[in-house]
């Protein structure tokens, strides 16, 4: 006795349709539509970005090996000692 039969589901949409009205009943839907929306997206954040980023074309983010993370993050350190070190000598000099 439950929806599985297409004639109570139907009856329960006539019903619907009587007690909200026409007019009434897309502005429901899109509410409902929204809110669940809301939902997943409060549930699981990542999904939309990673859904945006392969509609846009762009691949998955390629992992990168650690020695080469370490070499790119230490690479403006060394730049700045290095800035450092010659302002240093100059002030020195001066």
């Amino acid at each position: 006795m439950g929806l599985d039969n297409p004639l109570h589901i139907a009856f329960l949409l006539i019903v619907l349709l009587l007690v909200f009205g026409a007019k009434r009943l897309p502005e429901m839907g899109k509410s409902l539509g929204s809110g669940m929306r809301g939902f997943k997206d409060a549930i699981n954040p990542d999904a939309d970005l990673h859904a945006a980023l392969t509609a846009a074309g762009q691949a998955d983010p390629v992992p990168v090996e650690h020695d080469d993370v370490q070499t790119a993050l230490s690479a403006p350190v060394q730049a700045e000692s290095v800035a450092v070190e010659q302002a240093d000598q100059e002030r020195a000099a001066a």
